[in-house]
């Protein structure tokens, strides 16, 4: 196991420990979540009182609520700027709710959590609170999640305010071939992509009564799945991948195959009437001096069609749109066949054949298994360590608590997981709950270090928390391949950076050799910009932040507008795209009806 180089994280986590606390032997959670909410309520509009119920380290994570954007503050004296600015005229009709638990996520750690819900101008919000003891035996609020649910006046139309009209079919029918030709008026939001963030976003976007189209360059919805490698199946369970307004069934498998989720994102979009062209390609976009986006689509009979559109949302995925390609010398000596991962497809096309995969994260694991499961010769060159964990076995240690088969509803799951700000689990929380993924999968690990497989504990020893934020990689689920390098099947190489091509292989630093006859780079993907640059320009493009990775307050800058008016971009997990399609269509929903908001600085 090697050792993450000069971890630079600092723990956040209110242990007993420092908070100089004893907990009683006798407490009622309860009670003490009433009397903190009760005093929280009345302290609304003044700031000083309000800050002593929350601990001088608490963090404040608000979701359009208050700031009108993703926050997260932290420490006393920025949430008192945040008060002094949002609190007093926003928060009201302040009710708590009967979820309330204590809790003991480790010996040294306790909280009490309580959620509730209040008004503000422009909406109905939920809320999320951690009380913590204190030296003084008072509790208080280390954390407060404050999210906005439902704008005024403009709830989506699902539930109690779903349609009540009765229509034919053939009405039924007629109006929905109108709005997918697009043909009286141009949409206010174009989607670019169809895969499951944009038809996360588009379903959230139609029952808000904002007319969108998606841009698929693929024949049919879910082509991205069936062009994968047969062998792929999504790593996380069914219970964390539901979508928004149409869950899983329950007889759904708990990983679900790649091609069946082909299936599903194809009859999604059909039962949810939700408008799509396919074969149809974005050739370019560029924004008018109103703000407005000019966009430039050419269907596959060749037609070209400008819309002029309020939002340009780019929801072109963070997989395989730009392969990662290593430039490795001497290409032009070598005489056999290189590939990227998103192009292998099976192991049947290949057999007989030597085989080298460059990489040794998900994509490399799962396409050397698939060969040697084939009995071809793989080999896997691993260029630097890997955090491997058994995601079905340690599940319990990540989300399992919250999604699983006797879970809470899943609105409650979703506000309690993100109701956790990213300082909290970088500072101390993913370290931890990454010290037992390690400890529980211990055997499997020392057998892989001792063949010579290099593994580690993640970026800021945080686990996988960093490595799918920062990285979208570096990591392994492992679904056997790491037995099958332990047998041997897989062959490893590992001793030596790659030098250069040679006519039969690839050579490497020390003077060693690995011949090949294919070459698979499972190497990840590069800028996911370089699609908005393709289409909207250099311009355009460098003026947008980083889609990778987090800012200082922990928070992703996907999901928020692009610093331009009416740039967007999706992409993520089904669980992130299944949440934040919501605050991204509230967004525009908001500047679709005028309302007037103005974002926290």
């Amino acid at each position: 196991m090697e050792k993450s180089s000069t971890p630079t994280w600092v723990s956040r986590v209110p242990s007993l420990d420092k908070l100089g606390a004893v907990v009683p032997i006798e407490l009622d959670p309860v009670l003490i979540a009433q009397e903190w909410f009760s005093s929280f309520s009345k302290c609304i509009g003044n700031t000083e009182e309000t800050l002593k119920l929350l601990h001088p380290d608490a963090l404040w994570r608000d979701l359009l609520a208050l700031t009108w954007d993703i926050r997260t503050l932290e420490g006393s004296e920025k949430i008192r700027i945040l008060l002094d600015k949002r609190n007093s005229p926003q928060m009201r009709a302040l009710k708590l709710k009967e979820f309330i638990q204590l809790q003991r996520p480790y010996p040294d750690l306790i909280w009490i959590l309580g959620t509730f819900e209040f008004d503000v101008h422009n909406g109905h919000c939920s809320g999320v609170f951690r009380l913590v003891p204190t030296s003084s035996g008072k509790w208080k609020a280390f954390t407060i999640f404050t999210n906005l649910e439902v704008l005024a006046n403009f709830p989506p139309a699902i539930g109690q305010w779903r349609s009540r009209n009765v229509v034919s079919g053939l009405s039924w029918a007629d109006n929905l071939l109108h709005e997918r030709e697009i043909e009286l008026q141009d949409p206010s939001v174009l989607i670019i992509g169809a895969g499951q963030s944009a038809l996360s976003l588009a379903a959230r976007l139609k029952y808000l009564n904002v007319p969108t189209l998606m841009i698929e360059k693929d024949p049919r919805i879910g082509d991205s799945w069936r062009r994968r490698y047969d062998a792929l199946c999504l790593h996380f369970p069914v219970w964390n991948d539901h979508m928004p307004y149409l869950p899983f069934p329950p007889t759904w498998p708990v990983y679900t195959p790649s091609l069946k989720m082909a299936e599903w994102l194809e009859s999604y979009a059909t039962i949810l009437d939700l408008p799509v062209w396919t074969s149809s390609i974005v050739e370019s976009a560029m924004q008018l001096d109103n703000d407005k986006w000019s966009v430039r689509v050419r269907k596959q009979d060749g037609r070209l069609r400008v819309f002029v559109v309020n939002h340009l949302v780019f929801a072109t995925g963070i997989g395989d749109g730009h392969p990662n390609i290593p430039d490795i010398h001497n290409s032009d000596l070598y005489t056999g066949v290189t590939l990227h991962s998103s192009h292998y497809k099976r192991a049947d096309e290949y057999l007989g054949k030597k085989v080298l995969v460059i990489g040794s994260g998900n994509s490399g694991h799962d396409i050397a298994s698939d060969l040697a499961r084939k009995n071809t010769d793989v080999t896997m060159f691993q260029r630097s360590s890997t955090f491997v964990m058994n995601l079905d076995r340690q599940w319990k240690y990540l989300g399992g608590t919250l999604y699983n088969e006797g879970g809470p509803p899943l609105e409650l799951a979703d506000n309690l997981f993100h109701s956790v700000p990213h300082l909290l689990l970088v500072g101390g929380l993913a370290q931890r709950s990454t010290k037992a993924i390690l400890e529980d999968y211990s055997d499997t690990l020392a057998k892989l270090n001792k063949v010579g497989f290099r593994t580690n504990s993640g970026i800021e020893e945080a686990g996988i928390l960093l490595q799918i934020k920062e990285r979208a990689g570096g990591h392994y689920f492992d679904t056997g391949g790491s037995q099958l390098i332990i047998d041997g099947k897989i062959k490893l190489k590992n001793d030596s950076p790659i030098s250069a091509f040679y006519q039969n292989g690839v050579e490497f630093v020390n003077g060693s050799r690995v011949e090949a006859d294919i070459i698979i780079y499972a190497t990840g993907v590069g800028d996911v910009r370089e699609t908005i640059r393709q289409i909207c320009g250099d311009e355009v493009a460098n003026t947008c932040p980083r889609l990778m990775g987090v800012n200082d307050e922990g928070e992703m800058n996907v999901y928020r507008q692009l610093h331009r008016t009416g740039l967007w971009f999706i992409g993520g997990s089904f669980q992130a795209n299944r949440f934040y399609s919501h605050h991204l269509a509230l967004q525009i929903k908001a500047m679709e009806e005028n309302i007037p908001i103005e974002r926290y600085i």
